[in-house]
């Protein structure tokens, strides 16, 4: 009888040296971090004017709190101007707490900034409308991002200065 070998993907195996535990990822937990919404001249922002310009920035940031669990931070800025005057300005964070098991460390940086944030996005997506639409505003719809082409340029951002240095 042969041995079957041990996947190099996974970390560990059974306890008691049987076959590889399987990767595994499961949501304990998901909360509101910070929320802020602002608008500085909420008088003048309801005269009938032209839309808003809005600029959002997306941001993703994670660490381990123990072994195995994970805390990722979802955070959106969004500001709204009209002729470089603030009409309204939302943030937000959003996390999750995640245990994460039996990945390589490039699997887990993905299931980090990819996989996590787009199991929270459509939350966010609702804290974001809901706060926009409760100052009185249309509810702002973020669009859905592509978490795995933003971690693929910043990859390909990390790795050309390093090159260029070589």
């Amino acid at each position: 009888m042969s041995e079957t070998p041990q996947d190099p993907n996974t970390q560990g195996g059974e306890p008691d040296g049987g076959a590889p535990e399987k990767p595994s990822m499961t949501l304990i937990a998901q909360y509101l971090k910070d929320l802020s919404f602002e608008s500085p001249r909420a008088l003048e922002s309801f005269q009938p004017n032209a839309a808003p310009e809005i600029d959002i920035n997306v941001d993703v940031n994670g660490k381990a709190v123990a072994p195995n669990q994970y805390e990722i931070e979802f955070s959106v800025s969004a500001r709204a101007t009209r002729n470089e005057e603030p009409v309204f300005i939302v943030e937000a964070t959003y996390a999750g707490a995640f245990e994460i098991k039996n990945l390589t460390r490039e699997q887990l940086e993905i299931a980090m900034l990819v996989e996590c944030p787009r199991m929270l996005f459509p939350f966010m997506r609702q804290i974001i409308a809901d706060a926009t639409r409760n100052g009185n505003f249309p509810p702002l719809m973020l669009d859905p991002i592509d978490f795995m082409s933003i971690y693929i340029a910043n990859k390909d951002t990390m790795r050309r200065p390093a090159a260029g240095q070589a």
